[in-house]
């Protein structure tokens, strides 16, 4: 997982899929998704989809400018265009069908 900070994140998600996970060290939920997103990762080819995180701690002034008010939120991006946003952890098979269903636009 890329690591995304304010410098690099737009010409990162400015082309291809990509499913970013904002999130802090210190929130229980955060360490709960990214084993999911990990997993995710793993099984999809970068080619695909790529998946990214954001430290809201290191990060905030990007936080602010997507709207990130609670953690873990996860923002899709396809082509540089945010196209979902979703906020608590995500289970696996709710993450396999969102981007699924972005692979198939």
């Amino acid at each position: 997982m890329n690591e995304l900070n304010i410098d690099n994140f737009k010409t990162t998600i400015d082309s291809g899929l990509h499913v970013v996970d904002f999130w802090a060290s210190w929130c229980g939920p955060c360490r709960m998704q990214a084993p999911i997103l990990d997993e995710l990762a793993q099984e999809y080819p970068a080619s695909k989809v790529q998946f990214d995180k954001v430290n809201v701690d290191e990060e905030a002034e990007l936080a602010g400018e997507y709207g990130v008010q609670s953690i873990p939120t996860l923002l899709v991006f396809s082509n540089g265009r945010l196209v979902d946003r979703l906020v608590g952890v995500q289970m696996k098979d709710k993450l396999e069908g969102t981007i699924q269903s972005f692979l198939e636009e």
